[in-house]
């Protein structure tokens, strides 16, 4: 007889800017993805899973194909291709920081566009030339918006009048000596399905899991668990001053007169509130990383 049909969700992750924090955070939900460097499959030790590293521009396309049955690109690329997905869940990092990136109207700093009017007859240069197109059209502008392959920042002013482009933080446009005149898109990565894998029952569930896996890594990347021992009565002096620790895990000691508290708490907090502790009569203070939370 010949074997059943092995369940496999194919999935699509992002090479580029996106690959290490993606692959980063593949680890901490537990999945460990090794790339190699000649290939766009990376293996990974799931064996339900079959990834596809592909530039995050054409992931939610093949998503809408069915070629893909998930995977994790930008809202702003979902947007851009039109693509008709399911999204199961944001997901919110980014290349550097936790904040979303922005696509934003770019002009030198001397220019005199100083609004998306002043744009009219001009020429843009842009990668999300439907997100561009749009953003110009909403504001009745009629502009010439020409698609550029990299190096976008360079292209002003002698190439063009302003550009469409993606940032994080701005600092290397400031570098660049250019000024944002306006946002037209925040964008996080999302997680997004087929519609057909969405309403398979096996992938669903496959998909829920490693969704709930990858939220709890990210719930867990400013947070640090801290354990102590405490004599009882000082718990509500403890509590009293030390509002962040919220909601701690109490258990008694053997011997009694001792208790034992736990707690969950965001890790730039935690050089402050040791000494503290300390000072309110606490011992046997450790803290330790965390991977996942889970609420």
């Amino acid at each position: 007889m010949p074997e059943p049909t092995k369940n496999t969700l194919r999935l699509g992750l992002p090479k580029g800017s996106l690959q290490e924090p993606t692959l980063d955070l593949f680890k901490r939900a537990g999945f460990n993805v090794i790339v190699n460097s000649r290939s766009y499959r990376p293996s990974v030790d799931d064996k339900e899973l079959e990834i596809r590293l592909l530039r995050a521009q054409e992931i939610a396309r093949y998503v809408d194909h069915g070629f893909l049955d998930c995977g994790i690109t930008g809202r702003d690329w979902v947007a851009e291709n039109e693509a008709i997905v399911e999204v199961i869940c944001d997901l919110r990092y980014s290349k550097a920081t936790s904040l979303p990136t922005r696509w934003v109207l770019v002009v030198p700093e001397d220019s005199p566009i100083k609004s998306v009017k002043d744009l009219q007859g001009k020429r843009i240069a842009t990668e999300a030339i439907g997100l561009t197109k749009k953003y110009l059209a909403k504001h009745g502008v009629t502009a010439e918006v020409e698609f550029s392959w990299g190096a976008t920042e360079v292209k002003v002013p002698e190439l063009v009048d302003a550009i469409v482009d993606i940032t994080e933080t701005g600092s290397s446009l400031r570098a660049n000596k250019l000024r944002i005149v306006d946002t037209l898109m925040e964008s996080y990565p999302q997680f997004v399905s087929s519609k057909a894998a969405s309403t398979d029952p096996w992938k669903g569930e496959k998909m829920q899991r490693l969704a709930l896996l990858l939220n709890g890594a990210l719930e867990a990347r400013y947070k640090v668990g801290l354990k102590m021992n405490l004599p009882e009565h000082k718990l509500e002096s403890l509590l009293h001053e030390l509002p962040s620790l919220r909601r701690p895990t109490i258990s008694q000691l053997a011997g009694g007169g001792w208790l034992s508290v736990e707690t969950i708490i965001d890790e730039s907090v935690v050089r402050e509130i040791i000494p503290q502790l300390k000072a309110l009569g606490a011992e046997g203070i450790i803290e330790y990383p965390l991977n996942k939370v889970v609420h």
